[in-house]
């Protein structure tokens, strides 16, 4: 109970923050913050997991509300849902292991480099007093965890700069501002949007995102959640759960989210293990916002960007750039394309999905090299290759190039006891090297092909060679 009160008050700020982020009221982020930790508690597959608005899905979100207004925004979370309940039940699960650390870096640095960015309007074009606000905001977020941890440093801050403003009658930007706070419970409703194929056409792309990102947010907070408490949770459940969390927040009119890193590890550190403590929280959240929305309408923003400046530098990972030299170059590359990707598309999904492309071909270049063909000497007028290492497309395209046809004598033996065959380029490779010998009257002799790669060889070794 008391893990989940914390989360619930911390939890405020930054629902807040992520609704000005993507464009939306800031009843719109509670309320969906509201139903994801309430529903993912009893349908999620992580136990002690927050899930709730983030800015993750906000910045997915973002141009669409801008473009189109919230009722698409409200279908595009209803579809992501879906899509996220498709997938899971695909078992999308599985693929994350195919996705590298390099990426995951790389999408958890974008993440911290756009929230940041976000943060820049709420600082151009204000009283000059919001600058001091915010510093002394962050002065108190970073100082007061050295001499206490009993209570969340953001929350303090919120509240000496609330009281400070209200006090001294200061006038700056307020969540107020931003458009009006809950005063009731949220209520079941449908987006107005004209149910056509193009109203989908532009749906879509951006339900499409949301998924993909949240389910790559909730998996990796999972994945960590099972390290720090040495347990093991269901990946394929959390997947699916996570779509029925944004359909129920969807049709209470909510923005979507996935799990949140920063308040997990609030509650996992707390000393929560179960579902209860992510029940509670919502409720917690519901019951602070509905009853006290006039205190909260009157928080400075200057309090929030300092809420949310602490959040970008806290998701950041400065490991990453103080290990930067010392990893491999491809690694390095990985991390930073991801990065420069998200950041210049505004598009998480779309980075992680370049990343991952990069680093296949990244690995596949280097594979490539790992492939070695050595002549033996002539005995009894036979020549034996010896050929070691993984034949695939990549590694495979030179190999026909590494024997000497002319020069070899009229049998020649191929030892592949050491090479490990994957596919049918390499099969395909292997058969042209036997054509090229037959074409000059030699005689091949391919030893070591077992299992699968002899197999393979033997069904298709006739086809490849008449295609090539």
């Amino acid at each position: 109970m008391l893990a989940g009160l914390v989360v619930a008050l911390a939890l405020i700020p930054e629902a807040i923050s992520f609704s000005i982020i993507a464009g939306v009221d800031p009843r719109v982020g509670l309320f969906a913050s509201f139903t994801m930790a309430v529903t993912i508690a009893v349908v999620g597959g992580r136990p002690a997991m927050i899930s709730a608005a983030t800015g993750a899905v906000a910045l997915v979100i973002a141009p669409l509300v801008a473009d189109h207004g919230l009722p698409y925004l409200i279908a595009a979370v209803l579809l992501g849902g879906v899509l996220q309940i498709a997938l899971g039940l695909l078992g999308v699960a599985r693929l994350m292991r195919f996705v590298p650390r390099s990426v995951m870096v790389g999408f958890v640095n974008a993440l911290a480099i756009l929230i940041f960015a976000a943060q820049v309007p709420q600082l151009v074009d204000v009283p000059w007093l919001v600058y001091p606000m915010a510093a002394v905001g962050l002065l108190i977020i970073f100082g007061l965890p050295r001499l206490t941890t009993a209570v969340p440093a953001p929350l303090v801050a919120i509240v000496v700069l609330t009281a400070t403003a209200v006090a001294a009658g200061i006038d700056v930007p307020t969540v107020g501002d931003q458009g009006a706070l809950p005063d009731s419970l949220p209520a079941l409703l449908l987006p107005d949007v004209p149910y056509t194929l193009e109203t989908l056409q532009i749906v879509f792309p951006y339900a499409l995102g949301l998924a993909v990102v949240g389910l790559l947010e909730s998996l990796m907070t999972a994945t960590l959640v099972d390290d720090l408490t040495d347990t093991r949770s269901s990946k394929t459940r959390e997947s699916v759960g996570q779509g029925v969390a944004n359909l129920v927040t969807g049709a209470f009119g909510g923005m979507g989210g996935c799990a949140m890193i920063g308040q997990t590890m609030i509650n996992v550190r707390s000393g929560a293990r179960t579902r209860v403590s992510a029940f509670l929280a919502g409720v917690f959240l519901l019951v602070l916002v509905v009853v006290l929305g006039d205190v909260v309408a009157v928080i400075p923003m200057a309090a929030l960007v300092a809420v949310m400046v602490f959040v970008s530098i806290a998701t950041f990972d400065w490991h990453s750039l103080r290990t930067l030299r010392r990893m491999p170059r491809s690694e390095s590359a990985v991390m930073l394309v991801t990065v420069a990707v998200v950041v210049a598309t505004d598009n998480l999904a779309i980075g992680v999905g370049v990343g991952v492309l990069t680093a296949c071909v990244l690995f596949a270049r280097r594979v490539a090299h790992l492939v070695t063909v050595t002549p033996g000497p002539v005995e009894d007028g036979v020549r034996t290759y010896t050929v070691s290492g993984a034949l695939f497309f990549a590694s495979s395209n030179d190999l026909v190039g590494r024997f000497d046809y002319a020069g070899d004598p009229a049998r020649v033996v191929v030892d592949l006891s050491a090479a490990q065959v994957w596919d049918a380029s390499s099969v395909a490779a292997l058969d042209a090297v036997e054509h090229r010998y037959a074409a000059r009257g030699t005689t091949v002799e391919l030893v070591g092909l077992t299992g699968d790669a002899g197999h393979w060889h033997r069904r298709l070794a006739g086809q490849l060679g008449a295609g090539h």
